[in-house]
């Protein structure tokens, strides 16, 4: 575990290549306005190692976790960081999907834009992949029968993206930010938003819109008891138009342990869904297993 130094710029899981494309009014990893693709060269440094991993007991209520471990807090009581899980141990990777609906795109969809991706859901379980999917609060509650279907099934766990998909630290790549002060309550909301649509399987881990966060923040949603959970393995989904790309640039990353960000939104990201169908099986005739965000974080 890297130690975050007490005052910290905000980071930004974005390629600065992207900048001029993510200023596009997209949504911010996976169809919304102002926002664009998780991306980064150089990820978030993991935190890890070292403390154990609290037990199920000590988690969150408004989490409703299903024995999925957190990491403890760091040094003064800040939400811990994870991006990927040990890379001395068995060869196992989590894939994780983002199901990206900002506060503002009710309209949007009323006009029959997907922001959902049921094939790809549905592909996954074909497949037997088990995933990690970060679910903003509004995406449950324009899709409350996917959400209960995805949370339901035990290849699948339900973490929070936050209720607004609106950013945490700005900068953020033209996403609006949280009002001050209420960072904490979007995430609880998101994890309220979760258990109104009957989902069942919701882990305690919390990705940040956009992946930017300092700090400041990390203190601020820490009573919420989370673990902030990165990524080490930038899929490049959103916005691109061919699999190929995507799933070689998944399979040119991978490594024990990584975490591997993709979407599950198929107005931003429709390629994911034929991207998966080819790197499931390369992935496990490399001999790799695919496993869940909480089965890394329990791995320590």
């Amino acid at each position: 575990m890297i130690p975050i130094p007490r005052r910290r710029p905000a980071r930004h899981a974005f390629a600065p290549a992207l900048a001029a494309l993510l200023c596009l009014p997209l949504a911010a990893c996976g169809g919304g306005s102002s926002g664009a693709a998780e991306r980064t060269k150089n990820p978030p440094s993991p935190r890890t190692s070292a403390p154990a991993p609290r037990s199920p007991s000590a988690q969150s209520p408004s989490a409703r976790p299903s024995a999925a471990p957190t990491l403890p807090p760091d040094p003064g009581g800040a939400t811990p960081v994870f991006s990927h899980g040990r890379r001395d141990g068995p060869k196992r990777v989590a894939l994780t999907f983002d199901a990206d609906m900002t506060a503002d795109q009710d309209e949007r969809a009323a006009r029959g834009e997907p922001f959902d991706n049921p094939q790809l859901i549905t592909t996954l379980r074909r497949l037997k992949a088990p995933a990690t999917v970060f679910m903003t609060g509004k995406w449950a509650e324009q899709y409350p029968d996917q959400a209960r279907s995805i949370g339901s099934d035990p290849l699948f766990e339900v973490a929070d993206h936050s209720y607004s998909h609106h950013a945490f630290s700005t900068p953020c790549y033209g996403l609006p930010a949280v009002a001050r002060g209420t960072a904490r309550q979007d995430v609880e909301r998101a994890f309220a938003a979760f258990r109104k649509a009957g989902v069942e399987r919701i882990v305690p881990y919390f990705r940040f819109p956009g992946g930017c966060y300092n700090e400041a923040v990390l203190r601020e949603i820490a009573p919420a008891k989370v673990t902030a959970v990165q990524w080490d393995v930038v899929s490049g989904d959103a916005f691109a138009k061919k699999a190929g790309p995507v799933a070689d640039r998944v399979l040119a990353q991978v490594k024990p342990g990584s975490v591997v960000v993709m979407h599950c939104t198929r107005s931003a990201a429709p390629a994911t869904e034929e991207a998966i169908r080819r790197i499931v099986p390369e992935l496990r005739a490399r001999g790799y297993e695919l496993v869940r965000v909480s089965d890394l974080v329990a791995g320590g």
